[in-house]
């Protein structure tokens, strides 16, 4: 009787199961053990599972199956039996990777569709038969158009990172593919949550799904140590060099909220002696590989990033994410942070908290239902607002916090004598693009020097996506030694 905790048991194909082990992956995640069997199946699902818990194997995988064990009859040069959509350019590519590790021993022919790049070379895959297209949806309409595409044979249309494809924008262009394809066909949809929005677009849709959600709406996974350090704005750039360069990092992805905080900050960072490089939509795509590649790889040390250009970056081992500024949208918070702790490793994520931004933490831990933990940095320890605990304010009061210089070990307010390795004084101003950043950091290993600060007795007070909120934490004095 074979292990009901193991590929084999899904009942998958042999050739699949080879590729398989040649990644020397043995046992199905949760999401993957649920979703295998929905999709071999042949219905609709709608499946809810964080960043980071294997959902594109858990599609990839019986999507492949279902197309060896039901052979196409004769298959048309530039007609896709699989439609898998994506949002961004590096998600696509990173789902055709899949698609092409998993089918690896078959004779299963994918192809990768995004703008950014050169239209023709697209153009002379689709002149050759094809099973599986992986494509973002405004280059895949781009060739609907030109008629170098034909979505008539679809059998199995999959929504990937759905929430994220509806943030930006793209339910229009969804709903001009939806009009291109067969009426009869499986429809699955991956998300992260499961908002409203996501339920209407379901209905519209899925027909009659199963529905699968591995972990409650909207939390971190357990294998990420998350912390925050309180912090001026002013100072984050050279607090976030002084981190990485003490604490040894050798690979942390960086979030920023704009494409030009993160030119400007891994512009910095480089300039501090430490490899780095940016990613964002403005970028070239040719570019964008590069980076992420170099980062892959070890070349590049630091990734700064933004929220859309990092839903590509899937690294099984990835030890920390900083936020350098808080997202404004809760739900950003916990895709960020699943970037690490994937695929049963631990990781940290760590934010860098400017008093400003005080309603996007109690909005991110009324989200996820717990407190991050407060840390200080050695040297860097900033005498922040001391404010009553945030149950004791009235919601809607926003009285301003009392700005003040970092307090400095010793006294004073001028260059820190607990800086190391040549930081910069963090007394030093550096103004960005007026946004405030956040940078989350707590490692399980290679820990910057941190002092647990008290923890909160509670999650912060919120309204949700507007933020509005208790405008306070707890009273959490950061403890010096």
């Amino acid at each position: 009787m074979s292990n009901p905790n193991t590929f084999a048991s899904l009942g998958l194909a042999e050739p699949l199961l080879r590729a398989v082990t040649d990644t020397g992956y043995e046992h199905p995640t949760p999401i993957q053990a649920q979703a295998i069997p929905q999709v071999i199946q042949g219905g609709d699902l709608l499946a809810a599972a964080q960043t980071g818990t294997g959902k594109t194997a858990g599609f990839t995988l019986p999507i492949l199956h279902r197309l060896l064990q039901n052979p196409a009859k004769g298959r048309k040069p530039g007609q896709p039996r699989v439609l898998i959509l994506t949002p961004t350019r590096e998600l696509t590519a990173q789902v055709e990777e899949s698609v092409r590790t998993y089918g690896k021993h078959t004779a299963i022919r994918s192809m990768v569709m995004f703008g950014g790049v050169n239209i023709n070379p697209q153009i002379n895959a689709l002149r050759k038969p094809l099973d599986i297209l992986v494509a973002t949806p405004g280059r895949l309409l781009d060739h609907a158009h030109q008629k170098t595409v034909d979505l008539s044979g679809v059998e199995i249309l999959v929504l990937d990172e759905a929430d994220r494809m509806l943030d930006m924008g793209f339910i229009r262009d969804i709903r001009r593919i939806l009009a291109l394809l067969p009426k009869q066909r499986q429809n699955l949809l991956f998300s992260a949550t499961f908002s409203d929005e996501i339920r209407e677009l379901s209905r519209g849709v899925l027909n009659n799904p199963a529905e699968i959600s591995v972990a409650r709406r909207n939390t971190a996974s357990e294998l990420v140590k998350q912390t925050m350090v309180l912090t001026e704005q002013a100072h984050k750039r050279d607090l976030l060099s002084h981190i990485i360069r003490e604490s040894g990092w050798h690979q942390v992805l960086v979030f920023t909220r704009t494409k030009h905080g993160a030119n400007r900050l891994a512009e910095k960072l480089t300039k501090d002696g430490l490899s780095a490089a940016a990613i964002h939509g403005n970028k070239s795509q040719a570019a964008r590989t590069r980076a992420l590649a170099g980062f892959k790889d070890g070349k590049v040390a630091v990734l700064v990033a933004t929220d859309i250009a990092a839903r590509g970056i899937d690294i099984d081992q990835l030890p920390h994410v900083v936020n350098f500024e808080l997202p404004n949208v809760p739900e950003d918070y916990v895709h960020r942070i699943g970037r690490t702790g994937r695929a049963g490793s631990e990781g940290s994520a760590m934010s860098l908290v400017d008093r400003s931004e005080i309603k996007l933490l109690n909005a991110i831990e009324k989200l996820i239902k717990r407190p991050i933990e407060r840390t200080t940095i050695e040297g860097w320890s900033p005498d922040m607002v001391k404010a009553e605990p945030a149950h004791v304010r009235d919601a809607d009061d926003d009285r301003p916090h009392r700005s003040s210089q970092p307090r400095r070990h010793g006294g004073g307010t001028g260059r820190s004598n607990g800086a190391r390795s040549g930081a910069r004084p963090a007394s030093r101003p550096r103004s960005e693009s007026g946004s405030p950043r956040t940078g989350n950091s707590a490692g399980r290993s290679g820990q910057p020097a941190a002092k647990p600060a008290r923890s909160h007795n509670g999650s912060g007070q919120s309204a949700g996506s507007n933020h509005r909120s208790s405008a306070a934490p707890r009273r959490a004095a950061l403890l010096g030694k």
